[in-house]
């Protein structure tokens, strides 16, 4: 085999694994097509979320009951990343969040339907909780 013939078969392979991967269900990096997770709870009365800060947010989406109090648990865990810069655009918050603790952010009741996104500060990293 010369050279040409190895670097195509290489090629041919990293698009084979690259489709297998999509396939699969890799990180599209959008959040679509995620199974949501359970990681919601009724606590007192209120909808508690949970999600953790690290490398990126977990899980990335979650579906919620709308019209409920609901707050946000924002876990970390040695997190000096980008993601411990929290910013949720549509409440207009933004929170530089603690290397390790809980933060609890107080959502206001939301509609059925409606989508409620978080980023970190360099907009890499995202979630999205869907309520319903």
């Amino acid at each position: 085999m010369n050279n040409k013939t190895i670097a195509s078969s290489i090629l041919a392979l990293a698009v084979l694994a690259g489709a297998a991967i999509l396939l699969v269900g890799g990180n599209s990096g959008s959040g679509e097509g995620i199974t949501p997770v359970d990681n919601v709870a009724m606590v007192d009365g209120k909808q508690v979320i949970t999600i953790s800060a690290k490398g990126g947010y977990s899980p990335r989406v979650t579906a919620a009951k709308a019209d409920l109090p609901t707050v946000l648990k924002v876990s970390t865990s040695g997190t000096f990343d980008c993601s411990s810069a929290l910013a949720i655009p549509s409440l207009g918050y933004r929170k530089n969040l603690p290397p390790s603790g809980v933060v609890e952010i107080e959502l206001p009741p939301q509609a059925a339907g409606s989508k409620l996104n978080g980023l970190c500060a360099m907009g890499m990293y995202n979630f999205s909780i869907n309520f319903n």
